[in-house]
Parts: C-alpha cells; structure tokens; sequence
C-alpha cells in the first residue's frame, strides 16, 4: 500500500512539472507585437543569467528588428533588421541577417508583460 502510494504521489508531481513547463503555442504573431526589452539570457532555464541590454521589436511585416546599445561608443545603436514568422506556434527566426537558416523559438512562458523563449539559448523578455 505505501509503495502504491509513492509511486501516485510520484507522478502527480511529475504531471505537474510538467504542465507548469508545457510550452506556449502562439496562435500568430499578433500576440508578440511590439517593442519587448531583451534583458537577460542563459544555456538553461534555471541556470545562471547573463544581463543583456536590447530590444526587440516584432513588427507586423515580419520583421523582428533587433536593436542593441554600443558598449564601446562608436555608434549610439545597432539595429539589425531579422525576418520572423509564427508557424505552428512557435516563433521561426533569421539566425542572421541575409542568410535564410532559420531557428525555432519556443514561448516558454507568457504571463503579462513578461515572456520567456527558448532558442539556441533562453531568452528573458519585458514588453514596453
């Protein structure tokens, strides 16, 4: 009786994990609109982060223009336009600009103003 109660708690716990994880599926690209501020990224999800300043801009022509301050002060800004679409609930991305190898990124979480995705690395997101 109590291994048969374990083994129950055990996979409620591991139903919960994994509906607390389950991804977000976008229905289109009117959900992510707008100017989000970039401000951390890291390898994992729990792992350590790495402060980041940039903002991404998903315009509704498909274009996520991605703009990143100058550490070193020989321009204000970067702005580097990246080609975007919403398929299948995720988010398809240039890896970079003029080259048509594209990345999934996944909606992690999406609660009010904040949303996390996963691409090659996780990204921490705050709309404007």
């Amino acid at each position: 009786m109590m291994n048969r109660c374990v083994k129950i708690l055990s996979l409620v716990a591991i139903f919960f994990t994994l509906s607390a994880n389950a991804d977000v599926q976008l229905k289109d690209n009117s959900e992510i609109l707008g100017k989000w501020d970039l401000h951390d990224e890291a390898v994992t999800l729990t792992g350590q982060k790495k402060a980041i300043t940039q903002e991404w801009d998903f315009r509704a022509d498909g274009i996520l223009m991605s703009t990143a301050s100058d550490v070193s002060g020989r321009i204000s800004a970067l702005k580097i336009p990246i080609k975007y679409s919403v398929e299948n609930g995720e988010i398809k991305k240039q890896v970079a600009p003029g080259r048509e190898k594209y990345e999934s990124c996944k909606v992690i979480e999406k609660e009010g103003s904040n949303m996390i995705l996963k691409c090659a690395y996780f990204f921490f997101l705050t709309k404007k």
